[in-house]
C-alpha cells in the first residue's frame, strides 16, 4: 500500500513532534528495505526510518503474519460441499 507524499510528510511531522517526548510503537511486516513500496520518496522514507530508529528499540519477531498464514491455509483447503 502506498502512502501519498502528503501522508508521509504528516507521519514525519508527528514523529518529529513526539521525538524524545513520548513513545511510538510501529508494527510492520516489511523490512526497512521494503518500505520503498509504501514511502515512494526514498529520502522521506529514509528520514522516517531514521526518526523511528534513533534511540529506539527494534524488536524482530522473525515470524510470519498470522493473518497471512491463515488466509493462505484457507485458500488451499478444498472447497466444502454445502
Amino acid at each position: 500500500m502506498e502512502l501519498a507524499r502528503y501522508g508521509a510528510e504528516l507521519l514525519f511531522q508527528v514523529l518529529t513532534e513526539r521525538e524524545e517526548k513520548n513513545s511510538v510503537a510501529i508494527a510492520s511486516n516489511e523490512s526497512f528495505g521494503g518500505w520503498t513500496k509504501t514511502f515512494t520518496d526514498p529520502r522521506l522514507g529514509a528520514a522516517i526510518a531514521g526518526r523511528l530508529t534513533f534511540n529506539g528499540t527494534i524488536i524482530e519477531t522473525g515470524t510470519d503474519s498470522y493473518r497471512l498464514a491463515s488466509a493462505r491455509a484457507r485458500a488451499q483447503e478444498p472447497a466444502r460441499a454445502g
